[in-house]
């Protein structure tokens, strides 16, 4: 498998933005992610071959960074911060609503192959604590009403057809 003549092109026409093909990385797994939805070990080295880095280096930002999927996923990801901040502030609460509404553990994806229920380590929300995505849509001082309301809104758009949590994609940015 190599990269799609989309991707190349996409990240050849940003190339001139960037000092680095090192810099390069975080756009090129974020194209094949969004052409593929997620980063397999195949995809890992093809990228790597395209921008003349080691398989190591590419595997180390694609793991370090929670966006990034290194498995199939249900069509919704949803992740929940359990870390200390988010802890305190009722994300355990939020995450046995979830394990209960989706019958799925951490990690686990639903039957039906539409949800994904993860536990990220940090969101960067410290001050607006709890804190969830789904998908890309991030999500703030969030309670268990909102959390079941959240997931019966992407059950039903998953329903009528449309994309779930895809509106902070930085369209734009490149392109």
């Amino acid at each position: 498998m190599a990269l799609s003549e989309k991707i190349k092109n996409t990240i050849n026409g940003i190339r001139h933005q960037f000092p680095t093909e090192q810099a390069l990385l975080i756009p090129t797994l974020l194209e094949v992610q969004n052409d593929y939805d997620w980063v397999s070990l195949e995809h890992m080295k093809d990228v790597g071959e395209f921008l003349n880095l080691p398989l190591s280096k590419v595997r180390e930002v694609a793991s370090f960074y929670t966006m990034f999927k290194l498995a199939p996923m249900g069509k919704v990801d949803l992740q929940i911060c359990t870390n200390i901040s988010c802890w305190l502030n009722g994300a355990d609460k939020l995450v046995a609503c979830a394990k209960k509404k989706l019958g799925v553990a951490h990690g686990e994806t639903t039957a039906d192959g539409k949800f994904t229920l993860n536990q990220v380590e940090c969101l960067a929300s410290c001050g607006t604590a709890p804190a969830l995505m789904i998908n890309e849509d991030y999500y703030e001082n969030v309670d268990e009403a909102q959390l079941l309301s959240l997931i019966a809104q992407a059950q039903n758009d998953l329903e009528a057809g449309k994309v779930v949590g895809k509106s902070t994609r930085m369209e734009g940015v490149w392109p």
